[in-house]
């Protein structure tokens, strides 16, 4: 065996190995510093800013193939979006909110291979397009009427209960949504992503999986949306 073979051999064993542990780090940081009803200590987070740095730097370098699974690319692609929204609340700390940051949805902050990412692009044009409607609930935009920041990353093995329970959550939080069989009173994400949730049967029969409620005919209506900062 020559010494070119060893070495590809060597790189592509070291590839599958980050690969499999890519997001061990932002586990860590996540237990760290995200309470269990995701609250987020920015604050102490301050600390770790170069870690966090790091971790991005990781997903730049090893995004995933076009032969991963969809759960593979979900997960990497969930964990990519809540990173950035700590990394852009942490560059301008201290905030009350996002929305206090210029055109937070729109900065170009995440490249792979010269390619320019925003927050926004990573969820209309990668994540929605996956036809999986509860990345909504995984998701998180740095706000109080937002689904929780979870404190353990997204993984591709686990991904089908991790999105079910954020679902759920979401769902029977009732500072989020209040649910009953006659009325219901929505997140909004119901109403700007009403296209991911299909027709209004499709979305009752989403909402009643996942709630655990059924209905008789009800009627809907939106809650406000609080974009205060989720600290």
């Amino acid at each position: 065996m020559n010494s070119t073979l060893i070495l590809l051999i060597i790189y592509l064993n070291f590839t599958v190995s980050v690969q499999k542990n890519i997001h061990h780090r932002w586990n860590s940081m996540l237990q760290e510093y995200v309470s269990d009803d995701g609250r987020v200590n920015y604050k102490g987070w301050l600390e770790q800013r170069d870690n966090l740095n790091a971790y991005i730097k990781t997903l730049q370098q090893f995004p995933p193939n076009e032969s991963d699974s969809k759960n593979h690319k979900i997960s990497y692609w969930i964990n990519t979006y809540n990173a950035l929204t700590v990394q852009l609340i942490l560059k301008n700390y201290p905030v009350s909110s996002i929305k206090d940051i210029k055109s937070p949805w729109d900065i170009d902050n995440f490249i792979i291979e010269e390619k320019r990412y925003s927050l926004g692009d990573i969820e209309h044009k990668i994540l929605r397009k996956m036809k999986e409607p509860r990345i909504h609930f995984a998701i998180n935009c740095a706000s109080e009427s937002c689904p929780r920041l979870w404190n353990k990353a997204f993984q591709e093995k686990q991904l089908e209960q991790q999105l079910t329970e954020a679902t759920e959550r979401f769902l029977n939080d009732p500072s989020k949504n209040i649910i009953t069989p006659k009325h219901l009173k929505l997140s909004k994400i119901f109403l700007w992503f009403g296209k991911d949730f299909g027709s209004r049967k499709e979305k009752l029969k989403f909402i009643e999986r996942y709630s655990g409620i059924r209905f008789e005919n009800p009627k809907i209506a939106y809650l406000s949306y609080d974009w205060s900062l989720n600290q």
